[in-house]
This record gives structure tokens, sequence and C-alpha cells, in this order.
């Protein structure tokens, strides 16, 4: 089975359960977010603010 890597906090999950994380796409790279990162961070997401101003 296939993990996934939270690109924020480092946080690995098998693919199957990250039906709650969330993906963004910065600079052409595509980047997953766990459930925890994704609501911590969810103003910044919406304002579409690179990572780097979080």
């Amino acid at each position: 089975m296939a993990m996934l890597t939270c690109d924020f906090c480092g946080r690995q999950a098998e693919e199957q359960t990250t039906l709650t994380w969330s993906t963004s796409v910065e600079r052409g790279r595509r980047q997953r977010y766990c459930d925890t990162c994704s609501r911590e961070h969810l103003r910044a997401m919406e304002g579409k603010l690179d990572t780097e101003h979080w």
C-alpha cells in the first residue's frame, strides 16, 4: 500500500486513510497536508498563502 506524507509536519499514513487530508499545488508541485495541519492552517489555505507564510 502507498504511504503519503504530510508536507508540513511529516506525518505518514496509508493512502486509503487520507480522505480527510488536503491537497494543494504550489509552484507546480502537489502538496498534501494531514487533517490536523489542514485544520490548523485553514485560513492560510483559503487565502492561498504559500506554506512559507504559515
